[in-house]
């Protein structure tokens, strides 16, 4: 994924979603695990650094889960815009508990990651 990178999948088989964060270490490392029966979902990703969107925060990625693609691209970037450094984890993810409809979400800034609801990670590579 990239910025702007917004997906709306709908499978009937485990599905995993390559995650770019950028200058990040994480880059290419890791992807979201996808259960088919978890489908239909938008899966939506903001960055700070990465990609000609305008930004006001500095993530690396913000990647946003929910049955609503257009509320899962609207809590990315709004997720997106809060995170300046690492130590803003936490306060994205408290935000982000308090969309009703988001399913799920994950923060990248540098070498952290920040993790909140139905989300499974994997290794890529």
């Amino acid at each position: 994924m990239e910025n702007g990178g917004d997906i709306f999948l709908k499978s009937l088989e485990k599905r995993i979603i390559g995650i770019y964060a950028g200058k990040s270490p994480l880059t290419g490392k890791i992807g979201l695990e996808i259960d088919g029966e978890d489908t239909p979902l938008g899966i939506c990703t903001s960055s700070g650094t990465v990609g000609h969107s305008l930004s006001f925060g500095k993530a690396d990625a913000v990647v946003a889960l929910s049955k609503s693609a257009t509320l899962a691209d609207a809590a990315a970037t709004a997720i997106g815009n809060l995170i300046l450094q690492p130590d803003d984890i936490p306060s994205g993810i408290e935000f982000a508990q308090g969309i009703e409809g988001l399913k799920g979400l994950l923060i990248i800034k540098d070498d952290k990651i920040g993790l909140w609801g139905k989300v499974k990670i994997c290794q890529t590579s």
